[in-house]
């Protein structure tokens, strides 16, 4: 591949950058094409993106955050790259949507990431990065090599599959023959939109594709479909003409609690791929999912799992929806909250289209933003529901909408919650603030945590204001190198109260020579640990007010544990323990505001692990089996691929 360096998207100068244009618009399909060509639905189905303008857009098309390769390895085919800087594709909002031009479906990919990618950037307050290349050779502190863009494939395989590769940095779609003609997954705005979704959560929780818990991997495809889901709400045309079918009951069956259709129906479902709302049976009925508190307990496979917390969120969702039209319902029923029979007016179709936009935004940044108050491996969906409710209250601590009591609610319905709480109240579910003013023997109240956030500052508010990503992701590297060297200076000196206090809000274990099974160490007696991640916020909150945080993950970890210690054939893992600081960065003195921590030393925990892999044991996905054998290394290289084959 041609290689080309930051230098190509340095910043226009000033004259310039006013003449820029505010966006990039490009055509494609709303769902996917099955719908154009039925009658109720094929006006609507074409929908423009508004995508940021990429002024170094070259061929490909191939911009700062993703390259699309049209290489066909089936057919052993290069496909012409599109050039979307073209006069005449800039004067028509880029090609028209095509089934049988590869050119547009390079546009198609391309628009969908690009608009899933401001998404997640709108809710973090900062650029998103791809998860590095890893070098296990390379010196500590070096491994990781940054990666400017993800490689996207439309056609980079022949099989009803589509999947993120963490090891190629890269979302690959199939295409394959259905009953009507030849699907290809890139057309599906929701896949490319689910599959991007993967991308940038490895690139935030590399651990999360470590399959330690029953709702780890199910947690990846339900947050993949949330985000696919959310942004079906962004479509006006498509929004206004569901809302007018159902009549503004989104409980009903509609293409907006829907994932996939094409891609359901030509793999031999009933319906869409998966449905957040209700679901077909066998005799082509649809019918309401209802809550069911035990289901969670009973459903094992990762898209089954997943449906479940996909179902509480949704629910949630359509809990506010309802609360926010029910004025305007009251008011286009004269107060009887039943429409008349008829048509709805078109004003109170766009009214209704507006309140839930509104919602589903909202929702879609709350599930985004969440993801910074998660801990950094072995994530579980109460710990989600905590983070969820956590980050609402930073950001709106005023919930006069009920956000947060219809979440809760609905988690509580679908049987989600998180262990160890007594009660399911907001105050409860919320993380505790961290407590670090401990004081010694001389009144001294100094700790090294809260020391770190102040030696990171400058270093962590410099890559605030940086466009280039590369920059960004070498600040935040040496802000990661700095920040495990000062807590390995101030570790390794002879302070107990210190360590006695970083091991109790960081999880870790850092006695000295402490001889923990599977735990390595320095030649100073200090135990290994890694500062995982750096990562600073800029976020405005709905009453103009801006906060400013620090989000950083510490981890170690207990090399070989035995899945069955009475079994050692059985194989071994790796049992990682540590924590994500939440520092408030306003003012000359930061504070840690939340220590969300899972110990190294949990027993229990370790246990629970061991139990769940032990029933994992010979369990595997028979496509991936079939074409690459029984081999663990190469699951755990491609955990999507493996999952997406069965879905």
């Amino acid at each position: 591949m041609m290689a080309f360096s930051s230098a190509e998207y340095r910043e226009d100068p000033p004259d310039q950058l006013a003449n820029r244009p505010p966006f990039r618009r490009l055509r494609g399909y709303a769902f996917d094409p099955s719908l154009s060509l039925k009658l109720e639905t094929a006006a609507i189905n074409h929908a423009v993106f508004e995508i940021p303008w990429e002024r170094n857009l070259h061929p490909g098309p191939r911009g700062e955050y993703v390259e699309i390769i049209d290489y066909d390895p089936a057919s052993a085919c290069w496909y012409e790259p599109v050039d979307l800087n073209a006069t005449n594709l800039l004067a028509q909002d880029g090609l028209a949507p095509s089934e049988g031009n590869p050119q547009f479906h390079q546009q198609m990919v391309y628009a969908v990431a690009m608009n899933t990618i401001t998404n997640f950037e709108q809710a973090l307050g900062r650029q998103v990065l791809w998860s590095p290349r890893t070098n296990p050779e390379a010196e500590s502190g070096q491994r990781d090599s940054f990666v400017r863009t993800l490689r996207i494939y439309p056609h980079a395989l022949r099989a009803a599959n589509a999947y993120y590769s963490p090891e190629k940095k890269a979302l690959l779609f199939g295409y394959f023959q259905g009953q009507t003609g030849t699907v290809f997954s890139c057309l599906s705005q929701d896949i490319v939109a689910h599959e991007t979704t993967h991308a940038l959560l490895d690139g935030m929780h590399r651990r999360y594709v470590e399959d330690n818990h029953p709702d780890t991997l199910a947690f990846h495809e339900a947050f993949a479909d949330l985000v696919a889901l959310f942004q079906h709400f962004t479509f006006p045309e498509v929004l206004k003409h569901q809302i007018a079918r159902t009549r503004g009951d989104l409980e009903t069956q509609s293409l907006l609690g829907e994932l996939a259709q094409q891609f359901g129906e030509a793999t031999g479902r009933y319906g869409a791929l998966r449905n957040a709302i209700g679901e077909v049976d066998s005799d082509g009925k649809w019918k309401l999912v209802v809550p069911n508190p035990g289901r969670l307990r009973e459903a094992t496979e990762p898209h089954e799992r997943g449906s479940i917390l996909v179902a509480a969120m949704f629910s949630a969702f359509l809990a506010i929806y309802k609360v926010r039209t029910k004025g305007i319902i009251a008011l286009a029923s004269a107060g009887s909250g039943i429409l008349p029979q008829g048509a709805l007016h078109p004003n109170l179709v766009d009214a209704l289209a507006k309140e839930a936009t509104r919602a589903a935004q909202h929702f879609l940044s709350m599930c985004i933003r969440a993801l910074d108050y998660c801990p950094p491996f072995d994530i579980t969906y109460g710990d989600y529901l905590r983070a969820l409710i956590t980050a609402d209250y930073d950001m709106v601590s005023n919930d006069k909408h009920g956000y947060r009591v219809a979440l809760i609610e609905s988690f509580r319905r679908w049987g989600i919650i998180p262990e160890g709480l007594k009660t399911l109240s907001e105050e409860q579910l919320r993380w505790p603030y961290a407590r670090l003013e401990y004081e010694d023997s001389d009144g001294m109240q100094w700790n090294a945590l809260a020391s770190l956030a102040v030696e990171l500052k400058d270093l962590i508010s410099a890559s605030l204001y940086l466009q280039d990503r590369e920059k960004v992701s070498d600040h935040l590297r040496e802000a990661r190198l700095k920040a495990h060297e000062y807590l390995r200076s101030v570790l390794e000196e002879d302070v107990t109260l210190q360590r006695e206090n970083f091991m109790k809000v960081t999880g870790l274990n850092m006695n000295l020579d402490a001889g923990m099974a599977g735990l390595s160490y320095r030649a100073s007696g200090l135990p290994s640990f890694e500062v995982h991640s750096v990562l600073p916020t800029l976020r405005v909150t709905p009453d103009g007010q801006i906060m400013k945080q620090l989000i950083i993950s510490m981890t170690q970890r207990l090399r070989d544990m035995p899945i069955d210690p009475e079994i050692p054939a059985n194989g071994t893992f790796d049992f990682r323990g540590g924590s994500t600081l939440i520092f408030d960065m306003e003012g000359e003195s930061p504070t840690l505001r939340y220590a969300i921590t899972r110990p190294i030393n949990d027993a229990v925990r370790l246990a629970a692990i061991q139990a769940y892999k032990q029933t994992r044991l010979g369990q595997g996905l028979s496509l991936r089996e079939t074409y690459f054998g029984d081999s663990a290394a190469l699951r755990a290289a491609e955990p999507f691929c493996m999952l997406h084959s069965d879905s």
